[in-house]
């Protein structure tokens, strides 16, 4: 493993060389590679997420030969998108950040990038039409506070909206996965795809897609090799849903984190031929063993109420279990001291509450797919 090398002007140490290792395998591997300042790293997206997005600008129907990133940063999102554009630029606003980026692009083979130190709202007045722009605006105030609305982020792109659209034939915006995806298509003109982005089963990004007069088409649910892909068009309220008795289900299933940011459960359930244990519990049940569900999928072993001696006579002997609950009136934790069962182990129990208001605990174990 390569050795990393501060830039003279900032600080780091073995917990940021770690730290770039595991977000940025690739970069990591590079002899005399400099770290930036921790909030650059913190904030930078991984070499996955960094990828997907290079997968989506291959996608596109039409070639991309001229990009710009507005918010260069640590130059992940750059480096990844633009190695294979010719006149690919990077545009930071912060000198030093520039000075690591232009020596680790150097390193890393990619010679080809303009790096220009500038303001990003300043230098989209002066840029000639790209035919793609991405921006990833600061999702933190001048006291350092998270924001959750487009309009206080940094650059405010729904000002920039129209700006944007003029001067980008696509346009890609990196947004944080706690804003609402709904209102961010609201929010914007000329949205044309949603990504949400999950890492290991944690949400990561959300991606917006704008072009000029583009009206929503798709949204797509990333989860590692696990996509899920839907359309404005169909329907959740034409879909129709199965019900199976939840006594009656062999499989459980758990849709994955992108798909639950998404909330597409209704469709989830018509596509997958797969029943709802509650409307608020987003688990789904089944009889049959489905390979390519976009989540986790389990086998019931047995169900279990919370009555103190139907509980003990099923779940004592476990000594201990993960426990996940959904639209269930206790905490995994609280419920883990009830049944005094350790953390870990083969066995999951998901505790939730079905359709007629009982509280339930189905004893699973994983489908190792």
């Amino acid at each position: 493993m390569a050795r990393l090398h501060q830039h003279q002007d900032f600080r780091t140490d073995k917990a940021e060389e770690i730290k770039l290792k595991k977000k940025l395998p690739e970069w990591a591997e590079v002899q005399g590679l400099w770290l930036p300042p921790h909030l650059s790293l913190e904030q930078c997206s991984s070499e996955e997420t960094a990828k997907y997005k290079s997968h989506i600008v291959a996608s596109f129907p039409e070639p991309i030969r001229t990009f710009t990133d507005l918010t260069g940063g640590f130059g992940v999102d750059s480096y990844y998108i633009g190695r294979d554009i010719e006149d690919a630029t990077y545009v930071e606003h912060n000198e030093e950040l520039c000075n690591v980026v232009k020596h680790n692009y150097e390193l890393l083979g990619s010679n080809h990038f303009n790096i220009v130190c500038a303001d990003a709202v300043e230098h989209l007045k002066e840029i000639p039409v790209q035919d793609l722009i991405f921006i990833d605006p600061a999702r933190r105030n001048e006291l350092g506070l998270r924001t959750y609305d487009i309009k206080d982020c940094t650059p405010d792109v729904k000002t920039l909206n129209g700006e944007l659209l003029n001067n980008g034939r696509k346009v890609m915006i990196k947004l944080s996965p706690m804003f609402d995806w709904h209102k961010a298509v609201s929010d914007l003109v000329g949205v044309a795809e949603v990504h949400i982005i999950a890492v290991k089963n944690e949400c990561k990004e959300l991606l917006l897609i704008l072009q000029q007069g583009g009206t929503l088409r798709k949204v797509v649910c990333v989860n590692g090799n696990q996509q899920f892909c839907f359309f404005p068009d169909e329907s959740a309220e034409t879909a129709e849903v199965r019900t199976l008795p939840y006594e009656e289900a062999r499989y459980l299933y758990e849709p994955n984190a992108a798909v639950m940011k998404a909330g597409c459960f209704k469709l989830l359930a018509s596509r997958y031929g797969v029943s709802k244990v509650s409307s608020n519990s987003h688990l789904f049940l089944s009889n049959d063993k489905i390979e390519d569900f976009p989540g986790r999928g389990f086998y019931i072993n047995n169900i279990s109420s919370l009555n103190k001696k139907e509980a003990k006579a099923k779940l004592s002997t476990l000594g201990s279990a993960n426990i996940t609950v959904r639209n269930f009136p206790m905490t995994a934790e609280e419920l883990r001291k009830r049944l005094k069962l350790r953390d870990g182990g083969e066995t999951y129990l998901f505790a939730t509450t079905t359709c007629d208001n009982k509280h339930i605990i189905f004893v699973c174990e994983k489908i190792n797919n």
